[in-house]
């Protein structure tokens, strides 16, 4: 073999037919691969190619990880070479076990592995798809530091890699298929294009993947050579490449990789040395600096807060439990003030859930097991154990909330079929503005009157489904998310069937059909517009809304048609149906649910790949944690009703506020803390029907203070509650962005009511006035 500047001579096909062609033939098939002759020959070895082929045989039974193999993997090997890498990475690499710190040695980046090996041309040889094999050989040998060549097409696009292994590949089909020296000539001249290892067979890392999964990579695969890339086709580190728009940055080896780990380590301990003199043993250092890097990470404020949260909950928790079974007297004699403190560090572990970092699902039920624990064994109870009477009254709460959970539970599902269908083009094909704050206000008032014929809580979870469509930044969406929470509640007070205590009031006689619509829709209209104006100021104009998923306009599919009419006309029947037949409305809901699930199996009876648009696909997408934190919440509140704590706090007001328009704003600010059921129903039981007849003011007040109050904080209504699932607020986002602006048009609304009232009973405007101002004075 002799190496002139741009060329192979005739010599080498010469010899490669006659001694190497063995050698070669036998190399290629094995399986565990060597350090090959190509090796000695692409660095211009002058040595006889039988023996670097001889010299290279030795290492055939011991090199893997060195292996000659090339970066070709077949597809069902690279799938499991996927699968295996990353519990391979976790296996030999415990990050415990690292001298280095982070960026360093084993958790370097593939990006600093190519930067540090300092070849030429980022350790790859440029080839065209043109080239013959013969100049794409001169190519490696002349370089200084490639070890292969990456062959790229006309418009750039890289085809695959070229290997020593190829290039045995490719002189053993010569071999075969030469029979002249003639034939073999021609094989060299070849385009190198037709025997590289083709991109979909390739094996990459992302330049931000770290030397640890380099290594596990060929370990795993048994390649010599990884290409790096931007980014990778999947999310799982060993990946075939190159993904669209992704660029090539260079090829690394193994020798690349552990030279800078050796390295790294090397000067590390160097480090340490320095940084521990008197102590020479490499173990008792690294120990040193585990030591530090604790202390280190003991001052961190951070580390400082999850320590003090995880000592905090396990010495609360074990001091509960051990509380509980000791049958402590202090239970007994506290129970009410016990119950009063589980209630508050929950609600405080669920305002904070971003810091405490506690599923809020999962402390709402630890907060409702607390309460009923201390209500049914300790309240009023001195055998320690639960109470037949307090079973049923359990059973009762339960019922009531189960009621809630399956009404939510079969409207979401009954949303997510019309969504799945695309239904809701009925409504986005109206809105077509591309203003932001325009938007705002269409939003708003679409909510308002839908929440009035539906309810509140079925309103708002089709509007945020809508909304995701519609606005794509999530900043601005959870924004538009809670206008949507004020304008349902507002909407769903001035209708017997629009909101939960509106309608308690309606069904108990408080409140008749006729008066609830037309003396409590201004103040609720007011109330909307007085929110809106003061938040939409915090909406920014943008071109954001060009990016939103929603399609042109366009006309709905007839089945889309059908599943729409249908889901709304389910919906719609709600009342109706509990009017007509008495029963509760989530048996209407799951009836309706039960007629949408059979209609969309008939529409697509014997269809293939339709799966994602019945029933149990829309079921499958619920978020069954946000529906265990409303049974938790309300279970919780069940027990403050059931123990009286909640009438105790009806009496006290009663007795220590002036007015009664006071006493009804004060509840309706309650009830942006306390769920508004049970201080509805307290109310319902504080005052008789004999004093205060049907449609009486108090009435009235109550049912709109009570229905807009709950906007006021993110938890205060079923709507709210519904906006923290759905789009995952948090108590203190919306306490900032929010709560002024929802207080707002609550005490507008407040003062609207009362100003009508007086007119409408010929009292004047002065006195209703001063009596606004007074009652908002004294709720402040």
């Amino acid at each position: 073999f002799h190496r002139t500047p741009g060329r192979l001579t005739m010599t080498m096909a010469r010899t490669t037919t006659t001694a190497l062609g063995a050698a070669i033939l036998a190399l290629s098939a094995t399986d565990d691969g060597v350090v090959s002759a190509f090796s000695s020959l692409g660095r211009g070895s002058t040595a006889a190619p039988h023996r670097a082929a001889r010299h290279a045989m030795p290492n055939m039974a011991t090199s893997t990880v060195m292996s000659a193999r090339s970066s070709a993997f077949t597809n069902s090997a690279s799938t499991t070479a996927r699968q295996m890498t990353s519990t391979a990475t976790e296996e030999m690499f415990d990050t415990s076990s690292l001298l280095t710190p982070a960026g360093y040695g084993f958790s370097s980046s593939a990006e600093r592995i190519l930067k540090k090996a300092k070849r030429s041309n980022d350790g790859y040889y440029k080839a065209s798809a043109s080239d013959r094999v013969i100049d794409v050989m001169a190519g490696i040998a002349d370089s200084d530091s490639a070890d292969v060549a990456l062959v790229f097409d006309d418009d750039d696009a890289l085809l695959g890699i070229f290997t020593e292994t190829d290039y045995i590949k490719f002189s053993t089909t010569r071999a075969k298929g030469a029979s002249t020296e003639v034939e073999s000539a021609e094989f060299i001249v070849s385009p190198v294009s037709e025997y590289v290892t083709p991109t979909d067979k390739l094996l990459g890392i992302a330049s931000t993947d770290t030397a640890n999964l380099a290594i596990a990579t060929m370990q795993q695969t048994g390649v010599r050579h990884l290409v790096v890339v931007d980014k990778l086709s999947s999310s799982n580190g060993i990946s075939i490449i190159p993904t669209e728009g992704s660029n090539v940055r260079g090829v690394i080896s193994m020798q690349d990789v552990m030279s800078l780990v050796q390295q790294d380590e090397r000067l590390s301990l160097e480090s340490l040395a320095k940084k521990f003199p008197g102590i020479e043993n490499p173990v008792t250092l690294i120990q040193e600096e585990q030591k530090s890097q604790a202390n280190a990470l003991a001052k961190n404020p951070e580390i400082v807060k999850e320590d003090i949260i995880r000592v905090g909950t396990a010495v609360l928790s074990v001091a509960s439990i051990g509380l509980f079974l000791s049958q402590s007297s202090w239970l007994h004699e506290n129970s009410q003030l016990a119950m009063i403190a589980i209630f508050v560090i929950g609600y405080i572990c669920i305002i904070f859930e971003e810091v405490f970092e506690f599923n809020k699902a999962a402390v709402a039920l630890l907060m409702n097991t607390g309460m009923w624990v201390t209500y049914a064994d300790f309240y009023q109870n001195e055998s320690g154990v639960a109470s037949e009477g307090v079973l049923e009254q359990l059973k009762e709460q339960l019922s009531d909330v189960a009621e809630i959970c399956f009404f939510l539970l079969a409207a979401s599902a009954i949303v997510e079929v019309v969504d799945a269908h695309q239904g809701f083009k009925v409504v986005t094909n109206l809105i077509t503005t591309k203003s932001k704050k325009a938007l705002f206000w269409v939003i708003g008032f679409l909510t308002f009157f839908l929440s009035a014929i539906l309810n509140n809580l079925t309103v708002t979870i089709v509007m945020v489904s809508l909304l995701r469509k519609l606005v794509p930044n999530d900043d601005d969406r959870r924004l538009f998310g809670a206008m949507v929470v004020v304008a349902a509640n507002a909407g769903g007070v001035w209708t017997p069937i629009g909101d939960v205590t509106t309608t308690m009031l309606w069904i108990n006689n408080n409140l008749s059909t006729g008066p609830t619509v037309t003396e409590l829709f201004l103040p609720s209209v007011v109330c909307l517009v007085g929110s809106l104006a003061f938040l939409v100021n915090q909406v920014e104009e943008d071109s954001s809304l060009s990016e939103s998923t929603l399609p042109e306009p366009s006309t709905l599919a007839p089945r889309g048609q059908v599943v729409f009419w249908a889901g709304i006309a389910s919906l719609l029947a709600v009342p109706v149906f509990s009017e007509l037949t008495g029963l509760p409305p989530y048996i209407a809901m799951l009836t309706g649910l039960g007629a949408i699930w059979t209609l969309t199996d008939l529409i697509h009876f014997g269809e293939e790949g339709e799966e994602d648009l019945k029933v149990p696909a829309a079921l499958s997408k619920l978020d069954t944690s946000g529906i265990l934190f409303f049974l938790g919440i309300l279970m919780s509140i069940g027990v403050l009703d059931r123990s009286g704590l909640l009438k105790d706090l009806a009496v006290f007001l009663n007795n220590n506020l002036p007015s009664q328009d006071i006493i009804a704003t004060v509840i309706g600010i309650a009830s942006a803390l306390i769920d508004n059921v049970p201080l509805v129903a307290a109310t319902m039981g504080m005052y008789d029907l004999a004093d205060y007849g049907t449609d009486d003011k108090l009435w009235q007040l109550i049912a709109l203070c009570a229905g807009t109050g709950g906007s006021i904080l993110v938890i205060g209504s079923a709507s709210g509650v519904a906006l923290m699932g759905l789009e995952k607020v948090d108590f203190l986002w919306y306490a900032r962005k929010v709560s002024v602006g929802a207080a707002v048009g609550y005490f507008a609304g407040i003062a609207a009511y009362l100003a009508q009232n007086a007119l409408l009973h010929g009292e004047g405007l002065v006195l209703p006035a001063l009596a606004a101002v007074d009652t908002v004075a004294g709720a402040v």
